[in-house]
């Protein structure tokens, strides 16, 4: 199964690692290790918490203005 990790860069160093689909996050110091850490994480939740969404999700970027 294909799900979606999304990487942002941590404040502290390291990575914050989420998967949209399940709502599974974690961190890692790189972003193998946030990856893998977001795999066993999704995945134990999987094995509580089935996902029967069919297809990919829809990934796209917008804009907010921003205000001095």
């Amino acid at each position: 199964m294909e799900l979606t990790a999304v990487l942002t860069p941590a404040e502290e160093g390291g990575y914050v690692a989420l998967n949209p689909e399940t709502g599974t996050t974690t961190q890692g110091e790189t972003v193998e290790e946030a990856i893998a850490n977001l795999t066993e994480a999704t995945t134990l939740y999987l094995s509580e918490f089935p996902l029967f969404t069919p297809g990919h999700p829809l990934i796209t970027m917008f804009s907010v203005p921003v205000h001095a």
